[in-house]
Parts: C-alpha cells; structure tokens; sequence
C-alpha cells in the first residue's frame, strides 16, 4: 500500500510539475527549455548522476541531455538502462528496442514516431545519433518507461523520478488434504534464460592530427656521405581521415629534411679520399670542397582503409631535392608510387603506426650531363619508410611521438650511387 500511494503521489507531482495529461498511464515530458542553440544539460536520475557509457571523453564524466530547437533529446541507452531496461540497436534497419517486464518501445533512427507497446504514437524531433550514441526525446522517457520527467530551468537540470514495480507477494500456502498431510508444491519450472542483447557498435572516431619530429643523428650514404652522421634534420607529418561514398578514406604527408656534412677533398681521388665524388651515370670521381649538403623530400599520399585498426592500401607522389647537383628545377626529382599506411589510434593512451611506400620510377625534371659529356636522365627507385608510437599525455590534444624513418634509393638510370638515410626520432603532435 505504501509503494502505492507513492507512486500516486509522484505521478501528481509529475502531471502539476510539466503541465500536462498523463497517456495511458504514463507522464508526459516538461515543456522544453528556450533553447535555440545546441545546449547540454545535466541528468539527475532518482537524485543521482547518471555517467556516460562508454566515456571517451574523460574518467566520470556526467551524462547530459542535449536541448536542440526547443526539444530535450537524451542518450536513450545510458539512461534506459539504468531503469533496469534491455537496450539493442539493428544497424541495419537503424532500429533501437527497449524491453523491461511491462513494457516494449520500438523506435527508428529517423523517423519521427515511437511505438510504446504496440500503439504507434508521433514524436515532435525523430531520434538521431551523435558521435555514436542514439539520442531520443525526452517524451520517450516518460511515455514508454513509466517515468516522470521535470525540467528545471533556473538550475538548467533535467530531473527523472522512476519507482520500479513492487515485488509481487508470495503465494498462500496450500489447504491441508483431508488426511492432515500438506500437499505436495508442483516442481518450479526453470526460467527462460534471457537472450543478451547486441551491444551497439560504438562508432569510431576519424584521426586528424599534425606532427612534428627532431631526427637524432641520421645516417647517410649516397655520393657525397660514406655514412656520416647528419645534424639539424627533422620530419613533419599529418594525416586525416574522411567518410566518402560509406567507405573510410585517408589523406597524408610526410616531410622529411636530412642534413649532413660533406667532407672537402682535394688532389687525387684515390681510394679511401672521402671528399671524392662520383659523377652522373657513375663514371669516374673528382674531389668537392666541404660544405653542409641536405637531401629533403616530401611526398603526398590518399588511401582508401581495407582493414582495422586504421590500416590504409594507398597512392602516393613524392618531390625530392636537394642543394647540390645545382638544387634546381632541372635536378628535381619526383614520381608516382603506391603503399601501405597504418595510422595511429589516438584515442587510446599507447599506439602504433608505420607505412612503407614504393615509387619505381622518380625521375628528373630534366637529361643530366653525366661525366663523360653526353647528358640523360636520371631515374631512381625509391622505397620510403617509417615505423613509430605515440603515447599519450593527459586531458590534452599533444601528444608524444617517436620512431625510426629511412629510405632506399636504388639507380635505375644514370645515377651516381645507391642511396639511404636512416635515423630515430622523437617529437610533439596534435590531434583534432
């Protein structure tokens, strides 16, 4: 009796409270706030806090109900299982069913109805998802759940009051047979066991982000370098992922500067002279006074994803120059190639990353005089590459990176010397 007149009493406390006729049973939602603008509001449920479910954005964060237009949408699965209701979500048909003893809503991701029990009934804003989670209007609440709703607007809270059904009272004992004996209880039957509903796939989230890395002692070998060590050389990288057409798409850069001493030789070019340099098409060698030489490149890529996590099948185009050979348009270097890309997870604390890239043909702007005094052109290929991790560094978007980057270049044509630059690095990047 008591669990009775409570319910009574919060159900005219409800119907005063939001102005309006209850529906078969069932309160119906407070006016909405004077909203225009996307807003979100608290939830206090039975005088606690409901928190989000999954929380991705920090640890105990509280869920919130959005005022858009002038209606209250609210996440319908945090809340509507903390009623003790079942919540499953059909991707296909974007059809969510929530199940408690009692009572069965239907409703459809889109579409402005919702069907409480059987009865169809309109809904003024359809149902939608936001950053993967199904919002509904706060009508739903109290129409199909048997709830009632406040909101309060000078403390900008909206309040939901649910009192589950009493336990049901235990049967009489069975009349005593005519010989004084109790007559036996049937056998209880097991209860059906209940099918688990399907979790909805929580959507993930598209990386953009922007990086920048010091490269530690890098290694060059080429015409001018018999493995010096560089200095001052760095990478820039970034990267974003974009839906087109229902399929996952990536477009990426990657910048690289390697800069290292060439050792000045003079006289004779003799074996083990390391200021010798060989000539276009490899033919002979002549001393080069010192100076700092720098090898950069940069090459542009767009992947569509084949699987997860995050992993990209992808084209690319690289530019590669440098400030000897006369750091001209004519000496320039590009091409088009092709490779894999895994991009990093930045949502989680610790990830991996790499990509490794072949171009078989990046060829000069222009013919080149090789030694011997004819001219032709000189063409590379080129294998680039990159391992790496992050790791990240609080309630913040920085995050640290680090990793080993290289490269291969293998003559085709006419040039001096296979190449490679190799090194570690480490740095900052953001995420967006």
């Amino acid at each position: 009796m008591k669990g009775f007149i409570e319910s009574a009493l919060l159900g005219a406390l409800a119907a005063v409270a939001l102005f309006a006729t209850p529906a078969r049973g069932a309160t119906a939602p407070a006016p909405a706030p004077p909203v225009t603008a996307d807003a979100w509001i608290p939830i206090v449920f039975n005088d606690h806090h409901v928190y989000a479910k999954p929380d991705r954005l920090r640890s105990g964060r509280v869920l919130a109900a959005l005022a858009r237009g002038g209606t209250i949408l609210v996440p319908l699965r945090s809340l509507f299982e903390a009623m003790g209701a079942s919540v499953s979500y059909d991707r296909a048909t974007r059809t969510v069913q929530v199940t408690k003893p009692g009572a069965r809503v239907t409703l459809t991701v889109g579409e402005p109805r919702v069907t409480v029990n059987g009865e169809t009934r309109p809904l003024d804003v359809p149902p939608e998802i936001d950053d993967g989670s199904v919002l509904v209007p706060l009508r739903v609440i109290s129409e199909g759940m048997g709830a009632y709703v406040l909101w309060l607007p000078e403390k900008r809270v909206v309040v939901v009051r649910y009192l589950t059904a009493p336990a049901p009272s235990p049967p009489p004992a069975p009349e005593p047979t005519a010989a004084g004996s109790v007559a036996p209880a049937p056998s209880p039957s097991a209860p059906p066991s209940a099918t688990p509903a399907p979790k909805e796939k929580v959507k993930r989230r598209s990386e953009r982000f922007v990086v920048g890395d010091y490269l530690f002692a890098p290694k060059v070998y080429n015409e001018l370098s018999p493995g010096n060590t560089g200095h001052s050389s760095f990478r820039l990288a970034a990267a974003a992922e974009f839906p087109l057409f229902n399929i996952p798409w990536m477009l990426a850069g990657d910048f690289r500067s390697f800069r290292y001493p060439h050792n000045g030789g003079s006289g004779s070019c003799e074996s083990g002279n390391r200021g010798c340099v060989t000539g276009i098409g490899g033919q002979g060698s002549s001393p080069v006074a010192a100076f700092g030489a720098r090898d950069e490149d940069v090459d542009a890529r767009f992947g569509v994803k084949v699987a997860d996590p995050r992993i990209y099948v992808g084209v690319g185009y690289i530019f590669r120059n440098t400030n000897y050979e006369g750091g001209l348009f004519s000496s320039q270097i590009h091409g088009l190639g092709g490779g894999l890309e895994k991009l990093p997870d930045l949502e989680r604390n610790f990830s991996l990353y790499g990509s490794a890239y072949y171009y078989p043909d990046a060829t000069t702007n222009a013919d080149q005089v090789r030694a011997d005094g004819t001219i032709g052109t000189v063409q590379y290929r080129i294998l680039k590459y990159g391992i790496g991790g992050t790791f990240d560094l609080g309630k913040t978007p920085v995050y640290l990176d680090f990793g080993y980057a290289g490269d291969r270049l293998f003559v085709n044509q006419n040039g001096p010397v296979d190449q490679t630059h190799t090194g570690p690095y480490a740095g900052l990047g953001i995420h967006f």
